[in-house]
C-alpha cells in the first residue's frame, strides 16, 4: 500500500492540511483519535468515509515524515 493513493494535500481544503482523499478529514485527526486509544474500528463507524486502509496511509505517512524530520526537539526527561 502506499500513502499517496490515500492522502493529497490541496490549498482550498483545509488550508492545505494533508487530508485523506475525498474527505476533509486530516491525517493529524486521524492520527489524533489513534493516539487516544480509538480503534480502527471504532473510527471506521464514526466517520464511514474512511477506510482501515486510509487510517493505514494516516500511518504510513506519518511514519515517512517523522523519517525526513531532522531537527524536532525532543525534550530529556529526569
Amino acid at each position: 500500500m502506499h500513502w499517496e493513493d490515500y492522502i493529497v494535500a490541496d490549498p482550498e481544503v483545509m488550508t492545505g492540511k494533508p487530508v485523506v482523499k475525498g474527505t476533509r478529514l486530516t491525517v493529524d485527526f486521524v492520527l489524533d483519535l489513534m493516539a487516544g486509544g480509538t480503534s480502527e474500528a471504532e473510527i471506521v463507524r464514526n466517520y464511514p468515509r474512511l477506510t482501515v486502509d486510509a487510517i493505514h496511509a494516516c500511518l504510513a505517512y506519518a511514519s515517512e515524515a517523522v523519517q525526513l524530520a531532522r531537527d524536532v526537539p525532543i525534550r530529556a526527561h529526569a
